[in-house]
């Protein structure tokens, strides 16, 4: 899966603050993601993430 640094993807879950678009910060065997409604970041292994992936967001 072709996941970049800049895109803003959607996730099974949604983040407690109520939002589910995710900015991509860093990719690698771990991915960074950048919650876009509260600004608070995560990690995941990039299984995980492909596993979450729910689709791409354009905006």
């Amino acid at each position: 899966m072709e996941l970049n640094v800049g895109d803003i993807i959607k996730l099974k879950k949604q983040h407690p603050c109520g939002t589910n678009k995710w900015l991509i910060i860093r990719t690698g065997m771990d991915i960074k993601l950048k919650c876009l409604g509260c600004d608070h970041i995560v990690m995941l292994k990039r299984k995980d993430a492909e596993r979450s992936f729910r689709g791409f967001i354009s905006e």
